[in-house]
């Protein structure tokens, strides 16, 4: 098992799952140890902690997940990546949408535009065998993640471009106030802000039948009713529902070091692939994947997106 002291192996040395994170922590043992085992108790501890702030507010940190060592190789690897970013600045409203709808008023959440100018590292730029795509496709982390959100199982998202992705944002850069089109999310925070950078998100705003129009125009407008403000630090893993929970990082300073996040995602059935409208803000560009899985689509809900 690592340690916070260990040095995980080099990407040659076909590293493992084991090197990356805290197995004292976090035991990556799932269902299949017997109740007598202590590593069973400190994975139901884990995993029961989550539930908590799953349940309480769509949110759970899994504190120092990914060991100091590991977080430094993450960084190497998104540092070696970062020229395949896609940087974009658009102004945009928290259903990503970029122009003026007149079935609603000027002043309305709708039509309520804030300038969003980070960068994502798409899921075809990282090596074939890399410490990111170890962690993400590792069978005991799925595992684990879907025991803490309660279901069954959990499959990688199958998007070649938005499955495996790094956030990045450089200074001045932020992610403004939105809503996500996924249930959930699964991030690691692996170089934080110096200044700025602050995950702030305002649980459960809006609902599968009512967008709450109200509380996210107070939001817009500068209100703090219901924001939480995570402190998060290099290796912490998140899982957050952002489907309904409105939520945004805030800029980082002018003189800060960039913000570096892995974003893994899931789904829970196999073969998922990203809207393409979405896709092309986050990325530039869409894939044959992405325009035949458009033509199949069938939409869950309602909502703006």
């Amino acid at each position: 098992m690592s340690t916070a002291s260990e040095s995980p192996a080099r990407p040659d040395d076909l590293i493992t799952v084991d090197d990356l994170v805290d197995t004292q922590r976090y035991p990556l043992v799932g269902r299949d140890l017997p109740s007598v085992d202590a590593r069973h108790a400190a994975y139901w501890h884990a995993v029961e902690t989550a539930r908590v702030g799953l349940r309480s507010d769509g949110c759970a940190l899994l504190k120092q997940f990914v060991t100091p060592a590991a977080v430094r190789l993450l960084n190497d690897e998104i540092t070696a990546a970062k020229p395949s970013t896609h940087f974009s600045s658009q102004v945009i409203n928290p259903y990503f949408h970029t122009e003026v709808n007149p079935e609603f008023s000027d002043d309305h959440a709708v039509n309520t535009f804030t300038e969003r100018s980070s960068g994502f590292i798409p899921g075809d730029a990282w090596p074939a065998v890399c410490a990111m795509d170890t962690l993400f496709r590792a069978p005991a982390v799925c595992r684990l993640l879907a025991d803490c959100l309660e279901i069954d199982e959990l499959h990688c998202y199958d998007d070649p471009l938005a499955g495996l992705t790094a956030n990045i944002l450089d200074p001045g850069q932020q992610f403004p106030w939105h809503f996500d089109t996924n249930d959930f999310a699964v991030t690691v925070l692996v170089q934080p802000a110096e200044e700025g950078g602050l995950f702030e998100y305002a649980p459960a705003v809006r609902s599968a039948d009512d967008e709450g129009f109200e509380a996210v125009g107070n939001l817009l407008r500068g209100g703090r009713e219901g924001v939480h403000t995570l402190d998060l630090q290099p290796g912490d893993l998140q899982i957050f529902r952002g489907r309904y929970s409105l939520h945004r990082v805030t800029r980082v300073a002018p003189a800060s070091q960039p913000r570096h996040a892995a974003i893994f995602a899931y789904t829970q059935q196999p073969g998922v692939i990203g809207r393409v409208v979405r896709t092309r803000q986050l990325f530039g560009r869409v894939l044959p994947e992405h325009e035949e899985a458009e033509r199949r689509r069938v939409r869950e809900d309602d909502l703006l997106d």
